[in-house]
C-alpha cells in the first residue's frame, strides 16, 4: 500500500471512529434542512468506515478512491454551512474557514488513488 493510500485509509478510519465517539461535534455542522443531524453523523461515519475498508483492500482500492473523492465532495456543503454558522465568532469562523481548503488535497489524493495502477 502506498503512503498516500495508507494516510487516507487512516484518516477515514479515525474520522469514522470520531463520528461515533463524539457525535455531538458532528451533529452541530449538519445543515438543519437535512433533517436529523444524528442520522447524518452516523451515516457519514459509516461511509468513512466503508471508504477506509475499500481503500485497505487492493482489489477494491480504485473503487475506494472514487468513493472517497465523492464523499469528500459530498461533505463540503457542511463545511460551508459551518463557516456561515460561526461567521460572528472569530475563532469559530477561522477554524471553519481553515477546513475549506483542506478538502482540495483530500479530493485530489482520493481521485489519484482511484486512477493509480498499483
Amino acid at each position: 500500500m502506498k503512503t498516500k493510500t495508507a494516510i487516507m485509509t487512516g484518516l477515514l478510519g479515525l474520522a469514522g471512529v470520531a463520528h461515533f465517539s463524539r457525535p455531538v461535534l458532528f451533529d452541530s455542522i449538519v445543515p438543519p434542512r437535512l433533517g436529523s443531524p444524528r442520522f447524518w453523523t452516523y451515516a457519514s461515519g459509516i461511509a468513512e468506515f466503508g471508504c477506509a475498508g475499500l481503500l485497505a483492500n487492493r482489489g477494491t482500492r480504485r473503487l475506494g478512491g472514487a468513493a472517497t473523492a465523492a464523499l469528500m465532495v459530498g461533505v463540503f456543503p457542511a463545511n460551508i454551512y459551518t463557516v456561515v454558522k460561526y461567521w460572528d465568532d472569530p475563532r469559530g469562523r477561522a477554524i471553519a474557514m481553515a477546513r475549506l481548503p483542506v478538502q482540495i488535497p483530500l479530493v485530489w489524493a482520493s481521485a489519484a488513488i482511484a486512477v493509480d495502477t498499483d
